[in-house]
């Protein structure tokens, strides 16, 4: 639910939240209930979603631009499954390998660090001209309040703390903010009013009823379709190139994950189901995700920690988590507290996040031989590109700067590949 709340643009925490455990249910069906993966939002194409809006797209237009943008992604694990099925896996790691894939998903972190930064800075209440009304200074306060508090259960917490850092962690910066911001509205003082209570106050603008505790959420196909009559080709192509490369970095993640979670329960999943079968749940249940939450969905790091610490690999409490989710949903009050939560709560949140995501990809290059000049000059070229912002526009595409990373990437990899070891040496 946090990836609705760092993109805006209204986009719904609880359609995705919605989304997540739809995904996760198709994921089950597609690998026979073989593998206990937990499916949600990614955190690795919040640029893509962001390209979606951008240019000053209207929200119609975005939001049918998260759906092509998944269904793009989506493809890719798809068309990658249909390979792996007939031709096996050495031509992936021939084409990504880790030097190529690190400092690529090691970029996407360090390519949202201003996001972090911007949103540390402000506060959930805005003036006309939309800035913040709250002081910068108290909003970084909360935002590092969060940060540490995060960092502290993480670290030495217990196992339940362990489980759920960074919500411990909002929840701490939250409430920090709403002492302050009682403060501001008893004495009328605006610098300390961080967190918009307006949210909470609108479920009973009309009375209490029905839709002040149930209501549906705002699923992203019933405002996509509003903006499909101002698609165009160049639209189409600019979110291909936003998705498609970084469907590839996810692809890798993918399999890290599943290696990772395969080695905990002492199954290896790459052979049953299968990474076609992981591949094909995971690509369509992003699709399906998508269209209900505008995020496309991954396995990702947090549920694979949940079976390691718990021990509980059961498919079953994977698809009660999953009913869970699509049920929390439509609790409009809960609903209700996620988007009141104000942007320097998520920006201390993200500061660990988006970091967690720069230090996963250098840990992919561990054990990659930078001594030697191939690799080094390709983790030099994806790096350099990367973090410079080196986009190409062709006409209205244009391929984002994770994107050309990637492509220059594989490129100097497969120029360099016929490295003599002697030369090397």
């Amino acid at each position: 639910m946090v990836v609705p709340v760092i993109i805006g643009n209204d986009m719904s925490p609880a359609a995705a939240l919605f989304g997540a455990g739809i995904g996760t249910l198709v994921y089950v069906l597609f690998t026979a209930a073989k593998s206990p993966v937990f499916l949600g939002s990614s955190f690795a194409f919040l640029g893509s979603m962001s390209a979606a809006f951008a240019g000053g797209v209207s929200m119609q237009l975005g939001y049918l631009g998260l759906i092509m943008g998944a269904a793009f992604a989506g493809l890719v694990y798809v068309i990658i499954a249909i390979i792996v099925k007939f031709v096996g896996v050495n031509w992936i790691n021939r084409l990504m390998p880790p030097v190529v894939i690190g400092p690529t998903v090691a970029i996407i972190g360090l390519s949202l660090a201003g996001n972090a930064v911007g949103d540390l800075q402000k506060g959930g209440i805005s003036d006309v001209n939309g800035a913040s009304v709250a002081n910068p200074l108290l909003c970084i306060l909360v935002g590092v309040i969060t940060l540490i508090v995060t960092m502290l259960c993480s670290t030495y917490g217990k196992k339940m703390a362990k489980l759920i850092p960074f919500i411990i962690g909002i929840l701490a910066g939250y409430a920090v903010a709403a002492i302050f911001t009682v403060i501001g509205q008893a004495t009328d003082n605006l610098a300390l009013q961080i967190i918009n209570f307006s949210h909470f106050s609108n479920l009973v603008a009309n009375g209490v009823n029905l839709n002040t505790f149930i209501d549906f959420p705002d699923f992203t196909f019933l405002t996509a379709i509003k903006g499909a009559g101002e698609i165009s080709g160049a639209y189409i192509g600019t979110i291909a190139m936003a998705y498609i490369p970084v469907a590839f970095v996810v692809f890798a993640e993918h399999i890290a994950d599943h290696k990772n979670i395969s080695s905990i329960i002492e199954r290896d999943l790459l052979e049953k189901p299968g990474l076609h079968r992981t591949l094909l749940g995971d690509g369509v249940g992003s699709i399906v995700g998508a269209i209900f939450g505008g995020c496309p969905n991954t396995t990702y790091g947090e549920s694979v920690a949940c079976v390691a610490i718990t021990r509980n690999a059961s498919v079953i409490t994977i698809i009660t988590a999953a009913i869970g989710a699509i049920l929390v949903s439509f609790i409009t009050p809960f609903v209700a507290f996620v988007n009141s939560i104000p942007p320097c709560v998520m920006g201390g949140v993200c500061m660990a996040l988006y970091g967690f995501i720069a230090v996963s990809g250098l840990k992919m290059v561990q054990k990659v031989d930078l001594g030697r000049n191939r690799n080094l000059f390709v983790a030099s070229a994806i790096l350099i590109a990367g973090i410079g912002g080196l986009s190409l526009s062709f006409g209205k595409i244009t391929i984002t700067s994770i994107a050309t990373a990637l492509i220059l990437g594989i490129i100097v990899n497969l120029i360099l590949s016929k490295e003599k070891e002697e030369e090397a040496e």
